[in-house]
């Protein structure tokens, strides 16, 4: 099974270097940050800036566009990565947690199990003699997207959403809506694909995990960008990485290999972008590892027919 065991964290429980001397978040006084509002000058975490045409402005001074009586800034505010500044910043997060909750309702129904073998990534044929309900290889591409969406057990997916609220929550406030659901669905399908191809063609495999090893990835990303310690993140995934190559877990390290790779790829794009031609280069990104994608799954299609 595509599981991420234990429960990363995101990127607003990390801490500077050089904390012991920094002034806490205005919003999280816990948070210790060494990065000011260019308007109010209040100290911002991460997850409080909010990229403008110079430095990090506070969500009270992008909202009032005069939140303490300076005149706006001829340039709307952006998010670190350039995305639009949200209202709430979580919001594509509810929902991808709604959804897989949602699915998962659905997996335990009394249509459960016929939902399940329908829409779970399956190469070709089906696993433990069942009857054959073919796979991608005989044209069922949906399923690379579909399987995301799905979990095993109860345990399988309150890992995966507890993981997606920490990790996702915190990278959406500094993509911006937009290019984190980029991020996400290039990384779970890079998941899939690699699955594909590695996997045994009989071996029904399901799981946000993919995606959330991509936001994981993403996310260390990110941190270096803001010059943050990245040891607590490293340690949390190399435990991750420990769960998923223990063979008694029985999980489809090729989905968190893909996730984490895709995300590495697209998130250093997203932060790194000049701003000049960010969009370009950020949707550019993303489309190169979708066509990786796709020539993936025509590889192992080939090999299947």
């Amino acid at each position: 099974m595509d599981q991420a065991p234990g429960s990363p964290q995101g990127p607003e429980e990390q801490r500077p270097t050089d904390a012991q001397s920094l002034p806490g978040c205005y919003r999280h006084p816990d948070r210790e940050t060494g990065i000011r509002c260019t308007r109010c000058e209040r100290p911002i975490c991460p997850e409080c800036m909010v990229s403008a045409s110079v430095g990090f402005q506070c969500p009270e001074c992008v909202r009032d566009g005069s939140g303490t009586g300076h005149a706006p800034t001829a340039a709307q505010p952006r998010t670190i990565a350039g995305g639009t500044v949200a209202a709430d910043p979580r919001l594509v997060t509810k929902i991808l947690i709604g959804l897989c909750v949602a699915v998962y309702l659905v997996q335990l129904s009394s249509v459960g199990d016929q939902f399940t073998n329908h829409l779970e990534l399956l190469g070709k044929a089906s696993a433990n003699g069942y009857p054959p309900y073919e796979g991608v290889a005989d044209g069922q591409w949906y399923r690379l997207l579909t399987a995301m969406f799905l979990h095993a057990s109860p345990i399988h997916i309150i890992f995966n959403m507890m993981s997606l609220w920490w990790i996702g929550g915190p990278l959406e406030a500094a993509l911006g809506r937009a290019r984190y659901l980029a991020l996400y669905f290039v990384s779970g399908l890079a998941g899939s694909a690699l699955t594909y191809l590695i996997a045994a063609p009989n071996q029904p495999s399901l799981g946000a995990s993919g995606a959330i090893f991509g936001l994981l990835g993403a996310t260390g990303i990110l941190l270096r960008r803001l010059n943050y310690d990245l040891r607590p993140l490293i340690a949390i995934l190399v435990i991750n990485l420990i769960f998923t190559f223990n063979p008694g877990m029985n999980i489809a390290w090729e989905a968190h290999i893909g996730g984490l790779v895709a995300g590495v790829i697209t998130g250093y794009a997203m932060v790194h972008a000049p701003r000049e031609r960010r969009a370009l280069i950020q949707y550019g990104t993303c489309a190169v590892v979708l066509v990786i994608v796709v020539v993936l799954t025509l590889i192992r299609t080939a090999q299947l027919s």
